[in-house]
């Protein structure tokens, strides 16, 4: 549901983002694109990928699920949430999945921002490429086994990288009781 309040006006219409104001709240929408999508991706040998990179706003490398927009490519406004995470997952990761499971959706941050992100989790993984982002990205991939991975977070914390705390509610949809299929 997008519907857009009575009200709205554009204060600011950047390339890929507009600044908002209605009534007297001021937010973003993004003009390059018609979702966002999450991958929650884990290995047959049980290993989470990540991916890390930097990330301007906050002025450091970022540790994140895997994720990217829906329709932001020039010519391209058909495509699928589950086929832009399909992409998304092998241009960032390397890695094609055999099918997308829609985990789950909700506002990324809803006092300044109209995104809606939805989460999907990645089954039926095949290695078959090398990851690292498209020609504007440079991503680092890491394959983390379950067991290790909240001492791994705590330590790239420790070494100042941000961690997106997103990637709790991917590993939340891990434990069975709480997986919804």
């Amino acid at each position: 549901m997008n519907l857009r309040p009575a009200g709205e006006k554009i204060l600011k219409a950047g390339r890929y983002i507009h600044l908002l104001v209605c009534d007297t709240w001021e937010y973003v929408r993004r003009a390059n694109c018609s979702g966002i999508v999450i991958i929650l991706a884990v290995t047959e040998d049980q290993r989470i990928v990540f991916v890390e990179q930097y990330r301007v706003p906050v002025r450091g490398a970022v540790i994140e699920l895997p994720a990217g927009l829906v329709n932001d490519r020039p010519g391209q406004k058909t495509e699928t949430l589950a086929a832009a995470a399909k992409r998304e997952l092998w241009e960032e990761t390397g890695y094609r999945a055999g099918r997308m499971v829609k985990l789950t959706e909700g506002p990324a941050a809803s006092g300044s921002s109209s995104d809606i992100i939805v989460f999907f989790k990645a089954e039926g993984l095949r290695k078959t490429g090398q990851g690292g982002g498209d020609a504007s990205e440079t991503i680092i991939v890491h394959e983390i086994p379950l067991p290790e991975v909240t001492s791994w977070l705590a330590k790239k914390r420790r070494q100042g990288l941000h961690i997106d705390p997103k990637i709790y509610t991917g590993l939340y949809f891990l434990n069975p009781y709480n997986n919804p299929h």
